[in-house]
């Protein structure tokens, strides 16, 4: 066999590349169907009086908005929902946009992580009832409640009251904290069921001392699916001066939502579960008056400017914008679909 050159080995000529990309990329095409899916208009969606007259009828017809085989019936949104069509388009064209390369900055797509991206904030705020200013635009609340437990000031001794039915994610960024820094983390345990939102308050008050730093506690369980009485624990806290923070994964459209109401300093969710937007779809609110104390955990460009309010815990470097196409149409289609029936 004949020995190559270094250069031989290392530099392909343009025709040889392209002939061996050309091959790599075979086996890799997308099945016709699919495309054929996400490159036709959606189904139309039901008329409004549809739902008056039958209501069977009425869910029949978004029931194929969705991909999933005619012959199943998927359950488990708590973990991730199936996308409705047109997110799956919108995600699409995401792609298809941006990766043209032609905006018109040309530092605008490498820099994709240091946007504000106030389009797709801004409704999706709204629909959460809450600022612009106040939303970070993240992944999950796993990473969301990671900021938060990594971002709170507090030393060796300080307690974090929460409960026994938190989620892994919920509990393994305090956890973690709690290994390496020596914080303290108290868990009561609460009744399944609970008789009374008095007996969930009476014991996080019974348990509050005079180290608590923060009260961190589902809004909905993902152990039993409890609705915690949120605006009253808030409230509670608040009066002692503790921080409160909510694990809202399972909250952001399955039921109405407004976070400023609720009155919690801190807010994480993960819309892919109930509203259906692409995996990878989180947010992290952060009270206007409460950005000041909490630190970032991811540092790059403008992470110490508070002009930014709460765009700089978003700003993570290069990151999934086609997402966010699809963040901001499942807000538009729980708009048209969802909403009015809540």
């Amino acid at each position: 066999m004949a020995l190559r050159t270094a250069k031989e080995v290392v530099v392909l000529d343009r025709r040889s590349f392209l002939r061996t990309a050309a091959g790599a990329t075979a086996g890799l095409t997308l099945p016709p169907s699919f495309l054929h899916a996400l490159s036709q208009p959606a189904p139309p969606l039901p008329a409004e009086p549809l739902f008056e007259a039958d209501e069977e009828a009425y869910w029949a017809q978004v029931r194929q908005q969705f991909l999933i085989p005619p012959d199943e019936v998927y359950l488990n949104n708590g973990t991730v929902g199936s996308s409705p069509l047109p997110v799956l388009q919108a995600v699409f064209n995401g792609y298809k946009e941006t990766e043209k390369m032609d905006q018109a900055d040309p530092e605008d797509y490498p820099i994709w992580g240091y946007g504000p991206w106030n389009e797709f904030r801004d409704p999706l705020a709204e629909f959460v009832g809450c600022t612009r200013d106040e939303i970070a635009l993240l992944r999950n609340s796993t990473e969301a409640n990671s900021y938060i437990a990594n971002g709170i000031d507090m030393k060796a001794g300080d307690e974090v009251l929460t409960t026994d039915q938190e989620h892994p994610s919920g509990n393994g960024p305090w956890d973690l904290r709690a290994k390496r820094y020596g914080i303290v983390v108290k868990r009561i345990e609460l009744p399944k069921p609970p008789k009374t939102p008095a007996e969930i308050m009476n014991r996080l008050n019974d348990a509050i001392t005079s180290r608590t730093r923060v009260i961190f506690v589902s809004h909905i369980t993902t152990v039993t699916g409890v609705v915690m009485p949120a605006k009253e624990i808030c409230a509670l806290a608040r009066s002692k001066g503790i921080i409160s923070a909510l694990d809202g994964a399972h909250t952001t459209g399955m039921m109405k939502l407004n976070i400023r109401e609720l009155g919690c300093d801190m807010f994480a969710s993960s819309p892919h579960k109930w509203l259906q937007a692409p995996k990878g779809s989180g947010f992290l609110y952060v009270r206007d008056e409460m950005q000041d104390r909490l630190w970032n955990t991811i540092a790059t460009a403008g992470w110490d400017d508070p002009k930014l309010k709460a765009e700089r815990f978003q700003r993570i470097g290069s990151s999934n914008v086609p997402a966010l196409y699809g963040l901001r149409a499942a807000v538009q289609f729980a708009r048209l679909v969802i909403s009015a029936r809540m």
